[in-house]
């Protein structure tokens, strides 16, 4: 699977994405720095890639509507926490999901949490 990272999160974070199969954009490396959200969704959409922020805008559903998307990750964490403890954190729970989980869902990340919201296609009887 391909992942866009997006700008607000550790550099880091791509080693564990790609530890975890994942094939790597991150935003910096491709001028989008800065960048409107709806150009970061689109690059990450151009791409097939799963989108990967910390970024509270693209939790919303009326913007970035479940099942129009590969897949939305939101990291949530105290600032405080260390990039360290949170690559670890988001590694243990992320190996967990499968591919499907991803495609049209939105999935936020919090220390010890996962929630996934599933686009109504992909919801588990």
């Amino acid at each position: 699977m391909n992942a866009v990272i997006d700008e607000d999160l550790h550099r880091s974070f791509g080693v564990i994405l790609s530890e975890l199969g994942f094939t790597i954009f991150d935003i910096r490396d491709h001028v989008l720095r800065g960048h409107q959200d709806d150009e970061i969704f689109q690059f990450a959409q151009t791409h097939k890639a799963v989108l990967f922020s910390g970024d509270l805008g693209f939790s919303n559903t009326l913007s970035f509507p479940l099942g129009t998307h590969c897949g939305i990750v939101i990291l949530r964490f105290p600032n405080a926490m260390s990039t360290k403890m949170i690559n670890n954190i988001v590694k243990k729970l992320l190996g967990k999901l499968k591919t499907n989980d991803y495609v049209g869902n939105l999935i936020i990340v919090s220390p010890g949490k996962l929630r996934i919201r599933r686009h109504k296609k992909n919801r588990k009887s």
